[in-house]
């Protein structure tokens, strides 16, 4: 899964729920060069495309709907692509990245909001083969578990990032289980529990 930032994450989130998919207006506290720096990002990881258009209406910044404007004065809009849809788990409507009316500069006297919609159900994330999650994981699905000990030896890590890595990607991102026992001998061992 594409890793984003919260802004980019927004950004995205709110261009899928438009009708016309365009990533403009960015939210109202992002302007200037964070602006930028945070859209050239998203252009060059082809997150989102710039449309032009047809019109020669001028990007105002203080309405934000207009991106920039080309050479020749045409307006260019900002349009998320079918990969920025699938890096915020929605599925494309159709084949098109771009919507039907990308001809058409947004009017200045009728903004369009994002309508009220539920969120998309998150996809769920699978760790990839050979890494310290992957690892960490066997070692917590084995009978008995594991000790942070055990833990902090196998994978060379810090207890606290063992702690948070049990508590932050594979209880909150991947949405594992995970039990703790203390066994006499031993300390308290981790597993990981199949509902």
């Amino acid at each position: 899964m594409t890793k984003l930032s919260d802004t980019q994450l927004v950004i995205l989130s709110a261009a899928a729920q438009r009708e016309d998919r365009n990533v403009l207006p960015l939210p109202g506290s992002l302007r200037g060069g964070a602006a930028a720096k945070v859209v050239g990002a998203l252009l060059s990881r082809g997150l989102i495309v710039e449309t032009p258009t047809d019109s020669q209406t001028k990007a105002d910044a203080a309405l934000n709907r207009i991106w920039r404007n080309d050479g020749d004065g045409r307006a260019i809009l900002l349009h998320i692509t079918d990969a920025g849809l699938a890096a915020i788990g929605v599925e494309p409507e159709s084949g098109d990245s771009a919507p039907t009316g990308a001809d058409e500069a947004p009017s200045a006297e009728a903004p369009q909001d994002a309508p009220d919609e539920a969120d998309p159900a998150p996809k769920a994330r699978t760790p990839r083969a050979g890494t310290k999650q992957a690892k960490l994981i066997e070692m917590l699905r084995a009978d008995g578990g594991a000790t942070i000990d055990e833990i902090v030896a196998a994978l060379d890590w810090q207890a606290h990032t063992a702690r948070g890595a049990m508590s932050g990607a594979l209880k909150k991102k991947l949405g594992l289980t995970i039990t703790s026992e203390k066994i006499e001998g031993r300390g308290r061992a981790y597993r990981i529990t199949d509902n």
